[in-house]
């Protein structure tokens, strides 16, 4: 009787794949998709991924041209390698490709993709967009932050300079970079609160706990696709592979709490201080007069939004890789802040627009290591067609920026550091991709170049950087979606005299 059973089971099971094969390959070739790789069934080429993700995709591009498909089990992708079909998906077909595909990690760490970048296209998302764009990150509250940029900068040289005063000290610098970059944005939410006037945190074991939960979150890297088979063949969701739902909810439950009791934290030392410039007192200010809308939980998103990226903090630590490993360039822009500022005081972010080597830097920097070599995956919301071929309704589109930003038909010399190349007509900024294309772009792209550009000059213009060792630094780059170098950028730093005018200043 067992036998009989588990003979039909199997039979049962044999039924249903050949027929889910059947309909997939039946729905597959009626389209014209893109070429690529052979993939197996079920599975799709998951098992052939190669990390980093990034690297791969590109090796495959110049296999099988700028627009090709893959599959993540029954997940169709396609991957656009090329400028001209990135502008097609963002021109022609931006609506259409401005979903999203929701995702386990998302689910539990974006409060059920209520946050601006895994929100669904559609009226809430418009909403979102709104607020941050007209006020969270608008100009006039991102001039009103000035402040606090520049007391992290102020606090970066006094890290700095307590290692490095006397003579070259080895230095590393992405504690250093990421600390800014978090204690800024934490400042800009929260307000002063939770900092003294070292930017210290006062309430300390809160915002530990915060901190500690949002590293371990940033571990469920969406890059690893093969590490979670469950977002691509349901069966694997079933059985919980490798527990990561287990885990996910796990540290879900651990960031709602830390956010709860922060906001609880504020709430408590906010009453007759209300009108303070911060996000989150704007938001429970929208909270009491729309409760509709700003539910906890959307509030709890727009701040992890703001708090929760370190992009600035990972470009600008391969930024200073580029320059270290570049000597000549790093001494032209110093004597172009000498120029443009001098030397009796320190560099203001109403200097920096004027630096224009600086800023070819940055984003010269940004083009060959780019902190999102894809764009946010978009999801197509109908069928459309990009570069001639197909893409059928539902469909994952990954925008290959790091391919693209290498292109030698764009770049000449696409893989060397040439900040220059701006200025003497080899490349086009509007071709660069760093921030997104589109209707859903980074709407932070503002206030990070304003980070990025006033940290870069003044760590210029206060310290002499070069190489530990003789050997040019290794730019390898980690797995995950975001691009961060393998290993922390260790440099040798020495302070240089106009340390001693600043510090003298009033």
């Amino acid at each position: 009787m067992e036998d009989n059973l588990m003979g039909c089971s199997a039979a049962l099971c044999l039924v249903i794949f050949v027929a889910w094969k059947i309909i997939f390959r039946t729905k597959a070739t009626s389209k014209n998709l893109p070429p690529g790789p052979p993939s197996l069934p079920m599975l799709g080429n998951i098992l052939q991924i190669q990390r980093p993700l990034f690297r791969f995709f590109h090796s495959l591009s110049l296999k099988y041209g700028p627009i090709y498909t893959l599959r993540f089990g029954s997940q169709i992708a396609v991957v656009v390698s090329s400028l001209s079909g990135c502008q097609e998906c963002f021109t022609k077909n931006d609506t259409i490709l401005a979903n999203r595909r929701p995702l386990l990690k998302t689910k539990h760490l974006a409060y059920n993709n209520k946050t601006v970048v895994m929100a669904p296209y559609g009226d809430y998302w418009r909403n979102l967009r709104r607020i941050i764009s007209l006020d969270v990150l608008s100009v006039k509250r991102i001039n009103s932050f000035l402040s606090i940029r520049n007391d992290e900068i102020k606090l970066l040289l006094r890290k700095l300079c307590r290692t490095c005063r006397e003579d070259y000290a080895k230095v590393e610098l992405r504690s250093v970079l990421v600390d800014m970059s978090f204690n800024a944005a934490m400042r800009m939410v929260w307000g002063q609160w939770f900092f003294n006037n070292e930017s210290d945190v006062t309430d300390v074991e809160e915002v530990r706990r915060f901190r500690e939960v949002m590293k371990e979150s940033s571990a469920f890297d969406l890059g690893n696709v093969e590490s979670n088979f469950g977002d691509f063949v349901p069966f694997f969701r079933w059985i919980d592979y490798k527990d990561y739902q287990k885990r996910l909810r796990g540290i879900e439950k651990r960031l709602d709490d830390s956010f709860n009791q922060l906001i609880d934290l504020y709430r408590s030392k906010r009453r007759g201080m209300e009108g303070q410039n911060t996000m989150v007192e704007h938001l429970l200010a929208s909270q009491e007069t729309e409760p509709e809308f700003y539910t906890d939980d959307v509030v709890k998103a727009l701040i992890l939004v703001m708090v929760a990226s370190d992009n600035a903090a990972v470009a600008l630590e391969w930024m200073m890789a580029n320059l270290v490993n570049h000597p000549d360039e790093l001494q032209k822009a110093r004597d172009e802040i000498k120029a443009v500022v001098g030397e009796e005081r320190l560099v203001q972010e109403a200097d920096v627009p004027k630096l224009g080597y600086i800023h070819n830097i940055i984003i010269e920097s940004m083009r060959l290591c780019p902190p999102n070599p894809f764009l946010n995956v978009h999801v197509a919301s109908e069928d459309c067609r990009v570069e001639g071929y197909d893409v059928p309704r539902g469909t994952m589109v990954f925008v290959n920026a790091y391919g693209i930003h290498r292109d030698p038909r764009l770049w000449p010399e696409p893989a060397r550091f040439k900040p220059e190349r701006y200025d003497r007509g080899e490349g086009d900024v509007r071709n660069l991709l760093s921030f997104g294309m589109g209707r859903r772009a980074c709407p932070g792209e503002a206030l990070s170049l304003r980070t990025m550009g006033l940290a870069t000059a003044v760590m210029i213009q206060c310290f002499d950087w070069k190489r530990v060792g003789e050997e040019a630094l290794d730019l390898t780059a980690a797995h995950g979606l975001v691009m961060r170098k393998a290993t922390p950028l260790e440099v040798l730093c020495k302070a240089r005299p106009i340390i001693n005018k600043i510090q003298s200043q009033p």
